[in-house]
């Protein structure tokens, strides 16, 4: 029985590999592992573990990496990578898996990804050449794309990016986006039903916010959310919903403005950990657009007919459809571009990312690829 490791850090990446996850629970031929780690086991973040669990999966491992009592700054943050390769290891020496099973470009998979290099477990890697010009997840996701073995990549453009840095062709897949395909198969909840969970009026003029820290940027995650807020003021007609920023270094001071800004806001604006990724699709049928700098604005929102307003550089890089409107950090700049998102004509949108059967494709590869001497590779040369 080949036993398939999926380590997952964060509520986003979850929701994105939950299917994947159930089709493998679900084969007789195949063992799904779990690990949890970083933000899901995270007081400050929500213990989205928990959702892991309510939806029926079990975690045979949890990775501690992040301390809610420490600074947030880099030192906590390189710290936290140090915990997570001491407790892969100690995962790896538990579990014994065959595969391993990674999406993206956080720094918990590189603590992963580093730790089963050493313990020569081949790995699957989701999301590889993509592009983000202003964090340093870009040069993470590069590094581990050299340390993976299978590669699934969301664009053909990505595909020939993962093979441009070395990567023998036949292990590299175009099978579009996860988090696309999902969208098509969500179980979508009632307007009433997401009003009732949230306590949170759904109007005619909604917008969704999520700001992460932009981490090689010059500019302080302060000012930058700051300018963000004070755009808003000047929409004040609209309710918005915020989700928490990721837990990279300087995401404390971001969720502290928002809370505050939503303080001052009480009725039109709330605050949330996590939406979970059902409740987040189903939201997304009444905004009027969704604005920030997570990847989902880009990948997945575009198949809702709705625009994102793109902040900052934190995404570019990134192919993006015409519904993404590209924006700078100073409130005038903010401001122009909410003015184009909330007037964006309706209209069905082409998804860059969306590729029939992303699932299946995924799933049939790892289930049946042979895994012997899959941990050598030799570097291949653009003719």
């Amino acid at each position: 029985m080949r036993k398939i490791c999926v380590v997952t850090g964060s509520r986003a990446e979850y929701g994105i590999l939950r299917n994947l996850m159930a089709a493998i629970k679900a084969d007789p031929e195949l063992q799904l592992q779990v690990i949890a780690t970083n933000q899901h086991l995270s007081k400050l973040q929500g213990e989205t573990y928990k959702e892991i669990e309510r939806d029926g999966f079990t975690i045979d491992y949890k990775v501690y990496m992040a301390d809610d009592e420490a600074p947030d700054n880099a030192n906590t943050t390189a710290k936290s990578i140090s915990r997570g390769v001491s407790g892969f290891a100690d995962a790896f020496d538990a579990l014994h898996p065959d595969l391993l099973l990674i999406l993206g470009d956080r720094y918990e998979m590189l603590a992963v990804a580093s730790t089963a290099l050493i313990y020569k477990i081949p790995i699957a890697h989701l999301h590889g050449g993509e592009i983000t010009e202003g964090a340093f997840d870009d040069a993470i996701r590069h590094a581990i794309s050299k340390m993976s073995h299978l590669h699934f990549t969301s664009t053909e453009a990505y595909r020939n990016r993962v093979i441009q840095l070395g990567e023998q062709p036949e292990r590299v897949f175009n099978v579009g986006a996860l988090g696309v395909e999902n969208v098509m198969k969500n179980d979508f909840m009632s307007k009433e039903e997401i009003e009732s969970s949230l306590n949170f009026q759904l109007t005619d003029k909604c917008l969704l916010c999520t700001y992460h820290p932009v981490t090689l940027s010059n500019m302080s995650s302060e000012v930058q959310v700051l300018n963000l807020l004070k755009a808003l003021d000047y929409y004040k007609d609209y309710h918005i919903i915020f989700t928490y920023s990721n837990s990279d270094t300087n995401s404390q001071i971001i969720i502290k403005r928002i809370q505050e800004y939503v303080d001052r806001n009480k009725g039109r604006c709330m605050f949330i950990p996590s939406l979970g990724q059902r409740r987040y699709f189903s939201a997304l049928k009444y905004m009027t657009a969704v604005l920030g700098n997570s990847s989902s604005g880009i990948i997945e929102v575009p198949s809702f007919g709705i625009p994102t307003l793109d902040i900052g550089d934190r995404q570019k890089g990134r192919i993006a459809a015409d519904c993404v409107i590209h924006c700078g950090y100073s409130i005038e700049e903010i401001k122009e571009g909410l003015e184009k998102v909330v007037n964006y004509p309706s209209k069905a949108i082409d998804n860059h990312y969306y590729k029939e059967g992303t699932c299946e494709a995924i799933f049939n590869i790892i289930k049946n690829y042979p895994l012997e001497n899959l941990v050598q590779k030799s570097f291949y040369d653009l003719k």
